[in-house]
């Protein structure tokens, strides 16, 4: 199969990966948040159980009978980047994509025993043929690593939980799962954009259908410098109060916001990193078993260390400035958090003499008022 009998493929060349492994792209935070999850206590006994129980011919039926399944017939367009998508993964086996009608913008990687994709009428009608292509390799990169399977998992569990919410302490294990699994599902798509990325070979389209998700069709009134402009803002606004709030505001999501996932993914771009993938040198699906988990682990720890020493939110500059200073940390911990929540129980925070804060920090007025927008 090549790219001229793929169909509606750019006519610039784009770069194949013959035999990638998932390990090239994905974020070490996916992987270290899978981890987790398997762990959890419970979980593999759930996960045993529900393998067995969840009614996957049912689900694939369902999608049959309801949907329009993609082929040379029907969304001739989206069958081209699909089969264009699993060239360039080399991804053996194309799974089947189906189009439901929804006006909601969304696509997702299901199915336990293999894998199945759907979109939904908002996203094929909301994105270009760029964005969409980036769309479509973004879900075969959930594929090739193997999501589909807990993503099922956790739809499941997920609509279990409501049911038996009003059994008392009912539903406390499976909250706790289904807490973990979004967790870990929120990480995975930051490794399925950056497989999008490596079938779309075009940052700024990768970028267009992120704001897109998040301003709707209006592409003449968006800006992708003023969009990533906002993941700055979003990282640094603040005090503690909001890093806590930021916290809260995602766990009930499965997925990132659309400007830390932009922000991410342009970060890669520019890394040594996608350079290695893009000039032909990335691990080999064929070495796979060969892979130290050790060397996982490290990778991992060393990302979460650089993201604590880079991060502009308050929070993680806390983390970093205790890890830097433990030796005094007993003296100086009780401060720091009093001073960083807005307080002496004086009912604000502390003025010098000339004005300014005395928590240490230079006031370079980036704290602004404190408002992280969703």
């Amino acid at each position: 199969m090549t790219e001229n009998d793929q169909g509606n493929v750019p006519s610039r060349q784009r770069k194949r990966f013959p035999g990638i492994s998932s390990r090239a792209y994905e974020h070490p935070a996916d992987r270290s948040a899978l981890v987790a999850l398997r762990k959890l206590s419970g979980f593999d006994t759930v996960f045993k159980a529900l393998s067995g129980l969840l009614p996957e011919r049912s689900l694939r039926l369902l999608f049959l009978s309801d949907s329009v399944r993609v082929s040379d017939a029907q969304f001739s367009h989206l069958n081209d980047m699909l089969r264009d998508a699993c060239y360039i993964l080399d991804l053996e086996k194309v799974p089947p994509m189906y189009v439901t009608q929804d006006p909601k913008p969304n696509a997702m990687c299901i199915g336990l025993d293999e894998p199945i994709i759907v979109v939904t009428t908002g996203l094929v009608e909301l994105l270009d043929e760029e964005e969409m292509r980036a769309v479509v390799g973004h879900e075969v990169g959930h594929a090739l690593s193997g999501h589909s399977v807990y993503r099922t998992v956790l739809l499941f569990l997920t609509g279990l939980a409501l049911k038996i919410a009003w059994i008392p302490l009912g539903n406390v294990a499976i909250t706790a799962i289904v807490t973990a699994l979004r967790e870990w599902f929120r990480k995975s798509e930051l490794s399925a954009d950056r497989a999008g990325l490596l079938v779309g070979q075009d940052v700024q389209a990768s970028m267009r259908g992120l704001m897109k998700l998040a301003g709707g069709n209006h592409l003449h009134e968006m800006n992708v410098d003023a969009f990533l402009a906002q993941a700055d803002e979003y990282e640094k606004a603040g005090d503690l109060r909001d890093s806590v709030l930021k916290i809260l505001n995602v766990l009930p999501r499965t997925h990132p916001f659309a400007t830390v996932r932009a922000a991410e993914l342009k970060k890669w771009s520019e890394s040594r990193d996608f350079q290695r993938i893009m000039d032909g040198h990335y691990p080999k699906r064929s070495e796979d078993k060969d892979t130290s988990v050790t060397d996982s682990f490290r990778e991992s720890a060393g990302h979460y260390a650089d993201t604590v020493r880079t991060s502009k939110d308050p929070l993680m500059k806390l983390v970093g400035d205790i890890a830097g200073g433990a030796g005094d940390l007993a003296g100086d911990l009780g401060g720091r958090l009093r001073n960083r929540f807005g307080g002496s129980g004086q009912g604000g925070p502390k003025q010098a003499p000339d004005g300014g804060p005395t928590d240490g920090t230079e006031d370079d007025g980036s704290r602004g008022d404190g408002d992280a927008k969703k």
